[in-house]
């Protein structure tokens, strides 16, 4: 009964949503039917949210409720202030939960600046420079543009519109290679030509711009020179919507307006070669078959993995999957999110995720249901892909894929077939080593910051840091 009548004061979401959607207190108070002194007041906190609003929010902006009303939303939320307050340097304030929290909740954009600056140390301690410090160049290009690509909750409908109309224009997505090429040249003046990688030196693909040739490595395989080739269209039928969209995110530098040009177009490209609505349809009916959609539309897995993670169409959304590309090492190399993710911000991922276990099955596709310490059930799909080019055969070409959704929407993917939903075998994980509240983990690799030894010299734990719960 007590959790019936708990009042869910969710001000700082609503104005998160409000500013992501561009919109000031007086036009999301029309747009939604209420005083704009009231959504102040509700903004403020000094209003609960009543479940009316809150239909009304899902209602006219397509808002998922459950992740929306659940605990941290999107943005910075508690457990990422947690990962950044857990470096050693803040050990001795024992800043309590409740405080991060209040500040995720109550003022959301305080706590996107407190993870920008910890983003910007993070970048300092890796790469020291000498004189005294340059403030643009302490927060990365990329870090900068993940940061923005998840505040779109990686979905720009613009761009899915703009590459839906030009996709109906090129026809078969399996055999849209030549059409691409024809309306580069016809409608641009471009030739495109495969050559040897010696003539591109490191890159995969380059376009002379004095010459209007499009170079695409012999190396690639044919999934990716058909992706250089959407690539490379995208740059000019999307040039002014590109240049607008640049324009409005505004960057803070030239390096990452290109980085984040580059990923737009990338975005872009993936949407024509698997147009939305179309390819919304094909993922409903093949139950999210990654094998299957590579073959209906000639992509990649890692392609088709990363456009699983974009279908937020309001109206028309597909699981909000979660993405992530690791190598060997376990170094993260992408990392999107169509709704919430459950892993570290800042680190690695946990090593009890079967992600790393990918590399000892190549080729094979691993399934896991994993529990964060919070009690949020994750349903995940693990498999090795190679790399687009592979410049020495004596070196591994090999990545790990993972894909991952909330457990609820097992059931719709065909990878969960033959399992017991009802009472499965649950791995309990959680975020990177520093933070994760769990005691009794087998794997854990540091020590909790904040949390107090309990070694015993008389007794050797199975953890090299057992600590006090």
């Amino acid at each position: 009964m007590a959790d019936k009548e708990r009042k869910l004061y969710l001000g700082g979401r609503v104005r998160r949503l409000r500013r992501e959607l561009g919109l000031n207190q007086s036009a999301m108070a029309a747009e939604i039917g209420m005083s704009p002194s009231y959504l102040n007041h509700l903004e403020r906190n000094q209003r609960p949210v009543t479940a009316q609003v809150l239909l009304k929010l899902a209602e006219v902006y397509d808002v998922d409720l459950r992740s929306f009303a659940a605990e941290g939303g999107e943005g910075t939320g508690v457990d990422q202030l947690g990962e950044i307050f857990s470096d050693s340097m803040f050990t001795d304030l024992g800043i309590p939960r409740y405080e991060l929290l209040e500040v995720a909740d109550n003022a959301p954009a305080i706590a996107d600046a407190v993870a920008r600056l910890y983003a910007a140390l993070i970048e300092r301690r890796q790469h020291p420079i000498g004189g005294a410090p340059d403030e643009s160049s302490l927060v990365t290009p990329e870090s900068w543009i993940r940061d923005y690509i998840q505040a779109q909750r990686n979905y720009f409908p613009y761009l899915e519109e703009a590459a839906e109309t030009l996709a109906g224009a090129l026809g078969d997505p399996t055999t849209i290679f030549e059409p691409l090429r024809r309306r580069l040249k016809e409608g641009f003046g471009v030739e495109t030509r495969v050559v040897p990688p010696d003539l591109l030196d490191f890159a995969s693909q380059h376009y002379d711009l004095h010459r209007k040739r499009l170079m695409l490595s012999s190396l690639l395989r044919a999934e990716s020179r058909t992706f250089g080739l959407a690539y490379q269209l995208a740059l000019f039928e999307f040039r002014p919507l590109l240049t607008r969209m640049l324009d409005s995110a505004g960057a803070p530098d030239m390096p990452t307006r290109r980085l984040l040009h580059m990923s737009l177009a990338n975005y872009a490209a993936g949407a024509i070669l698997m147009p939305y609505a179309a390819f919304l349809a094909s993922a409903e009916k093949q139950r999210y078959d990654v094998d299957r959609l590579c073959a209906e539309y000639g992509a990649s897995v890692e392609q088709v993995s990363h456009r699983l993670t974009t279908l937020g169409r309001a109206g028309a959304r597909g699981i909000p999957f979660f993405m992530l590309r690791v190598d060997a090492a376990g170094n993260i190399s992408k990392r999107f999110a169509g709704e919430n993710f459950p892993f570290s911000r800042f680190g690695g991922t946990c090593p009890r995720w079967n992600l790393h276990a990918a590399f000892q099955t190549p080729g094979r596709v691993a399934t896991q249901i994993v529990e964060t310490p919070d009690g949020e059930r994750f349903f995940t799909i693990s498999r090795t892909v190679e790399r687009a080019v592979r410049l020495d055969p004596r070196e591994s070409s090999q990545l790990a894929i993972g894909l991952g959704c909330d457990v609820r929407h097992a059931p719709k993917i065909v990878y969960s077939d033959g399992q017991d939903l009802g009472k499965p075998y649950v791995t309990p994980i959680g975020p990177a080593c520093t933070i994760c509240p769990r005691v009794r983990c087998p794997q854990r690799a540091a020590a909790p910051s904040g949390r107090t030894l309990a070694v015993n010299e008389t007794q050797k734990t199975i953890s090299p840091y057992p600590f006090l719960g």
